[in-house]
């Protein structure tokens, strides 16, 4: 024969279930967890990985560049360098541009049309 469990008999059991369920439910939350932290720190990881690359191949094309200008100081001209099989540097040393200042005269509205309208009258 069953016996009849009492209220509290069933109460308990449904406490061991629920915390089962609990259990679980922990389980995956810190599964996600694990998760995200191991993408944020390998993101983290690549990021920093990618800029030490980019800052070597950067010094390698700096070297590049200071060793065809050497060539090119010792005598070498950029054709006879191309004949033996060099190829220019990808990236040329960055030379700096002066800004030219332009005078307020000359970016009126009424400037470009008289010398607009100067050059249109030859011809």
């Amino acid at each position: 024969m069953a016996t009849q469990l009492t209220p509290q008999e069933a109460i308990e059991r449904a406490r061991r279930l629920q915390e089962d369920r609990l259990t679980a439910v922990q389980t995956v939350a810190e599964a996600r967890q694990a998760v995200t932290d191991v993408r944020e720190e390998t993101a983290r990881e690549l990021a920093e990985l990618q800029a030490r690359i980019a800052d070597r191949v950067s010094a390698a094309e700096r070297n590049d560049v200071r060793a065809w200008n050497a060539a090119l100081s010792a005598g070498w001209s950029a054709d006879e360098l191309r004949k033996i099989g060099f190829s220019e540097p990808h990236k040329k040393a960055r030379t700096r541009r002066r800004s030219t200042r332009k005078t307020s005269a000359s970016t009126t509205p009424t400037a470009a049309i008289e010398s607009h309208s100067e050059t249109s009258h030859e011809g």
